[in-house]
């Protein structure tokens, strides 16, 4: 009788960190799709995050990266820039726009699994152009031979 007792309990053990960090993404997920839908942004990534180095960074001379970011996830407050991470879409404009190499750090997750970090305009214009020549060796391929 003691072994069948065992085995019940075990047998409905939930694991409730589990049920309260799935619950927290959903919810999570939930308010970024409200937030994001009146701006008609279309996400390309499963998900992501931003840092913005606060000792280089030169917020106070420029703003760039806040006039740059289509989403206003990027705002001025109390001396230095901040994000909103639910309105970040991670596309990269940020750092494309700021003076400072190494200042904005956008990590990003493609929805095939892929991990994409970069932090300078150099960086990102070498991914995206390896990105693009992909998607142009994928089309020819799909051209019909003659």
């Amino acid at each position: 009788m003691k072994g069948k007792l065992e085995a019940y309990d075990k047998s409905r053990d939930v694991d409730i960190f589990y049920m309260l960090v799935e619950t927290s993404e959903r919810e999570r997920k939930k308010r970024r799709e409200e937030l994001l839908a009146p701006l008609g942004v279309k996400e390309f990534f499963e998900g992501g995050d931003i840092f913005i180095d606060k000792r280089i960074c030169h917020g106070v001379e420029c703003k760039l990266c806040i006039k740059a970011c289509p989403t206003n996830a990027l705002f001025w407050s109390s001396g230095e820039v901040r994000v909103t991470k639910d309105l970040c879409i991670y596309c990269g404009a940020c750092v494309l726009s700021c003076m400072v190499d190494h200042c904005i750090t956008v990590k990003r997750k493609r929805k095939n699994g892929v991990v994409e970090t970069f932090s300078t305009p150099r960086e990102f214009i070498i991914l995206q152009e390896r990105i693009n020549a992909y998607k142009r060796r994928k089309r020819a391929e799909e051209l019909p031979k003659t």
